[in-house]
């Protein structure tokens, strides 16, 4: 049985609420759709080596966020990225953090799976 979740737009806006709390950065690059549009976070460390990660869902239901592997993590390739799954994908949202280390970025992913 697939678990309910939250609208994608609600969980944007959670995570951007604590990471502001916190003294770190979020953005939202691109709105999807509220309810259902897939999420592409890019993160970054101080400004530095943006990792972009996208949330789906498991077979038996359950979210995750996959890391995309890009052959280069540079601001340009990143932004090329997540333009080109934007044409292909009106609904996805874009959503840009900036976080103060590599564990409190990791703490989120693990907080909103």
């Amino acid at each position: 049985m697939i678990e309910p979740r939250l609208a994608s737009g609600v969980l944007i806006s959670a995570i951007k609420r604590i990471l502001e709390a916190e003294g770190d950065f979020a953005t939202v690059l691109k709105k999807g759709d509220a309810v259902s549009g897939a999420i592409l976070l890019i993160g970054q460390v101080r400004g530095a080596d943006p990792k972009v990660y996208e949330r789906y869902s498991a077979l038996d239901g359950q979210s995750a966020w996959q890391t995309i592997d890009l052959k280069e993590s540079s601001g340009v390739a990143v932004q090329d990225y997540w333009q080109k799954r934007c044409a292909r994908d009106p609904d996805l949202w874009v959503f840009e953090l900036d976080v103060a280390s590599g564990a409190r970025l990791d703490r989120l992913l693990t907080m909103f799976i």
